[in-house]
């Protein structure tokens, strides 16, 4: 898959989930789509997002972290 279409599939995924009310993170700060798109895309980084659910099993944070290798 080419970036750019990586970039538009993660774009519409994480959309939906702020729509729907999830709450997005980036290293532990309150964030949004495009930011997280501007880090984990643009980067030579990676970032690993973690998905938070609550009692009953739906997502309710999207936590992105970055990954660093050792």
């Amino acid at each position: 898959m080419k970036k750019n279409a990586k970039h538009e599939s993660l774009k519409s995924r994480l959309e939906k989930m702020e729509r729907a009310g999830v709450k997005l993170y980036l290293n532990g700060a309150p964030s949004t789509t495009e930011y997280i798109l501007k880090k984990c895309i643009r980067e030579d980084t990676v970032y690993m997002p973690d998905y938070v659910t609550d009692g009953s099993g739906k997502v309710k944070e999207i936590r992105y972290d970055r990954i660093s290798r050792r």
